[in-house]
């Protein structure tokens, strides 16, 4: 039998073989290229994505070789072997090209120099002392050295606290308001200690799974996210704190090829982003370990706590080989913390600090809230009356409940001849960065969406946040409005109200008066048939003095409170129930 037919390359471990059906190999000695050759590799979910995904709007974020996921060679071990070599607490050689791909864009973080006035708590037992200046604290050359690069000038209120809780080693529940500086709250001193801690038994054991031929790796720190976006977006500020250190920086998500990000593991992982869902889809195939993961964090914590996350992270926590509460430091961020998920957390955390940050430069100021009442049926004619009010140029963000609802009114105003996209949890994760590249850009500044871009997606310059659908939950509108008024600017938030809207109606009438806006009379009409139809709640009283939450273990009903049961019928009207989540990756 000869090599090749027609020309054509046979592997050698096919030469001389009968050719099967069933095999690559085809009569042709060439490739088998039918659709069902490759099914079996990482149950990808589109076409041929194993080797076609290479070219798409990810691959920037996968190669990236090199010390701190950036610059330099392929996959060869040697350049895996010697980034953990040396002192850890040393910076590596400057990169010139990455360097500039990292930090050549514009510090978005909010001006904070007029906020100094922010209201800031923090309970618990020994709490440390809080930071004025980066300076205070020492975080080791590579930390300060990529915070100068960073144009960082001074923390933000829940970086003041939060890193001398954290670099303190005590676990942490923090409250603070989406855009105020969460993620470098926890990755600065987080890499700081790695840098002065080095790999630890986490390398050795790496190494000795490298001897059998598995590459199974062990990060030292986990960061998990309830959405893509905000996995990648946490996943680009790591990258550049992990700037000229021998940490390397992984993601992993659902709704990509998972063979790719398999790939980009097997080169190291010392700190790892990543959605649930695939991080127990890693664990199982055996190419994660949490044995030496001293560092938990879960952002957005009480979405993931109380939106059908919660088995998954059970099972990543508690259920695997992650060290136990006590050895691993824990911490949570989020910009609510309802009293029922600080009870949950409480499974999570071991003698933690309570730290909550009054809203930024408060909503009265930055945010002009409006509620108005539109029948369903007059929805979509208001909303053109709106749009064309606002100005094309303007950045507006349209909030929908459902994803066909997004596709439908996308459609709409596609018609309208507005320049519009979408963004739901159905679109492909390659549509859903595109979407979101047009929308920041301005080449389509309309963006209709549901939930999965309220939260944690830092999107400068929106001008105005329609809420077309009002959410079921004031939690989920918290969120929604913060996506204005970010970067200190002026911000508008408008909502749709009607009678499908009842049960947000005292909430969102508290809301109004404590950020000093003008409340319709009918509302607080609406609102005080409510109160008196229904039990009493006590969930008001949340938000009061501008914070998120507060500790529920300083009220008299902490001291006494059970387990997670008390929760009611809260899912049946709330996050779980209308929305449908399960413990699905990615549910809107």
């Amino acid at each position: 039998l000869s090599v090749c037919v027609a020309g054509r390359y046979i592997p050698p471990h096919l030469r001389n073989k009968d050719v099967s059906k069933n095999g690559f190999y085809s009569k042709s000695c060439g490739w088998n290229t039918a659709k069902d050759a490759y099914s079996s590799f990482g149950n990808n979910r589109g076409k041929s994505a194993f080797f076609n995904d290479r070219g798409n709007a990810n691959r920037g974020r996968f190669e990236h070789g090199g010390f701190g996921g950036g610059g330099g060679g392929g996959n060869s071990r040697w350049v895996e072997e010697s980034r953990d070599d040396g002192d850890w607490s040393k910076p590596t050689p400057r990169n010139e090209r990455l360097e500039h791909e990292l930090f050549s864009g514009s510090n978005t973080g909010i001006n904070f120099e007029k906020y100094d006035d922010i209201p800031v708590e923090a309970t618990g037992q020994n709490c440390p002392h809080h930071i004025e200046s980066f300076q205070d604290v020492d975080m080791g050359e590579i930390v300060m050295g990529n915070i100068a690069l960073s144009r960082y000038t001074r923390p933000t209120p829940v970086q003041k606290y939060a890193i001398p809780i954290v670099k303190s080693k005590r676990d942490l529940m923090a409250c603070a308001q989406t855009g105020s500086g969460k993620t470098a709250a926890f990755l600065l001193p987080i890499l700081s200690q790695i840098y002065a801690d080095g790999p630890g038994e986490a390398l050795n054991a790496a190494k000795e799974n490298g001897k059998f031929g598995r590459r199974k790796q062990y990060p030292i720190s986990l960061v998990l996210a309830p959405t893509r976006e905000l996995a990648l977006q946490i996943y680009d500020e790591a990258r550049k704190f992990s700037y000229r250190s021998r940490v390397r920086p992984c993601v992993v998500y659902g709704g990509a090829d998972i063979g790719q990000q398999i790939r980009d593991l097997e080169r190291g992982c010392h700190l790892l982003v990543a959605t649930p869902g695939r991080l127990v889809d890693m664990m199982e195939r055996g190419k994660i370990g949490l044995d030496y993961c001293n560092y938990l964090v879960l952002d957005e914590a009480d979405r993931m706590l109380d939106m059908g996350f919660e088995p998954q992270i059970r099972r990543i926590v508690e259920q695997d080989t992650m060290p136990h509460k006590g050895i691993r430091q824990t911490m949570m961020f989020s910009a609510t913390f309802p009293k029922e998920i600080q009870i949950l957390a409480r499974d999570f955390l071991e003698e933690y600090i309570f730290l909550a940050v009054g809203r930024v430069g408060s909503t009265s100021e930055n945010i002009t809230q409006k509620v108005v009442w539109v029948e369903e049926s007059d929805k979509r004619s208001f909303l053109l009356d709106l749009l064309s009010a606002t100005g094309k140029d303007s950045l507006t963000l349209v909030f929908v409940e459902t994803k066909k609802g997004a596709d439908a009114l996308e459609d709409f105003l596609y018609r309208e001849g507005y320049a519009c996209t979408s963004i739901h949890g159905d679109r492909s994760q390659r549509d859903r960065e595109e979407a979101l590249n047009q929308f920041r850009s301005g080449k389509c500044p309309i963006l209709v969406a549901t939930a999965v871009a309220a939260r944690g997606l830092d999107i400068s310059n929106v001008k105005h946040v329609i809420n077309f659908d009002l959410p079921s939950d004031i939690e989920e509108y918290v969120h929604r409005i913060g996506r204005t008024g970010r970067v200190g600017n002026l911000g508008l938030a408008t909502s749709f109200f009607n009678d499908k809207n009842g049960n947000i109606t005292k909430d969102l009438l508290d809301i109004l008066v404590e950020a000093k806006q003008e409340v319709p009379s009918w509302l607080e009409s609406l609102a005080y048939e409510h109160q008196h139809k229904s039990s009493n709640r006590g969930r008001s009283k949340r938000f009061s003095g501008g914070f998120g939450a507060r500790d529920y273990r300083q009220t008299a009903a902490g001291v006494n409170a059970g387990g997670f049961g008390g929760r009611g019928g809260r899912n049946q009207a709330g996050h779980g129930g209308t929305r449908g989540f399960g413990g699905g990756e990615d549910p809107v």
